[in-house]
């Protein structure tokens, strides 16, 4: 919130058709998904297994209400089939969305930066990705922290927006949360 981000909250129930819509190739393990029994419709028939297009989702209404600038925030639950279990894992994920003129890779950079030192972690490490379909192949980068690899963030794809009816630029992140919170490093002790 001090970084100016507004929070949202949305369902956990999604429709398998925002795999299409992120442009993920159809062996990409995020469509192994938990299917509803009793399902209220196609569009809520699968448990979510990423939080990036419900995050798009709600931009692209912001966007077609004709607000200049959004900067929107969610942790949000993802659910991740465990073979052979019967529960999913739950991990909860950071999602930031953001667009408008002040808007860039660097700038959502330096807020993830931000939220890292908040929650004493050790620096982020930022790799060069090109072959993350659903982020432009310039613009986008591995999130990693001591060596373990928690997320992706840049600039989404000038396709992946048009799926969205977004026209503009559009920058988000998608950090794993729950391994953020094990990275921590130990309370700081203080001394009179």
């Amino acid at each position: 919130r001090s970084l100016g981000y507004s929070e949202i909250i949305t369902y956990s129930f999604v429709s398998p058709g925002i795999f299409d819509m992120i442009r993920l190739p159809e062996n990409a393990p995020e469509r192994n998904t938990l299917k509803i029994q009793n399902p209220l419709g196609e569009d809520t028939s699968v448990m979510r297994t990423t939080a990036l297009p419900s995050m798009l989702d709600i931009l692209s209404k912001n966007s077609a209400y004709h607000n200049k600038a959004a900067k929107l925030y969610e942790i949000a639950k993802i659910y991740v089939p465990v073979e052979g279990e019967v529960l999913p894992e739950e991990p909860k994920i950071l999602v930031l969305g953001a667009y408008g003129a002040d808007q860039s890779f660097f700038s959502i950079k330096g807020e993830l930066d931000a939220i890292i030192s908040g929650l004493r972690l050790n620096k982020a490490v930022y790799t060069a990705v090109s072959d993350n379909p659903t982020y432009h192949p310039g613009r986008c980068a591995k999130l990693s922290i001591d060596g373990v690899e928690v997320g992706y963030l840049g600039q989404i794809h000038p396709l992946t927006a048009k799926n969205y009816g977004i026209d503009s630029d559009v920058y988000c992140a998608e950090v794993n949360f729950t391994k953020l919170f094990d990275l921590r490093q130990p309370e700081p002790t203080y001394v009179p």
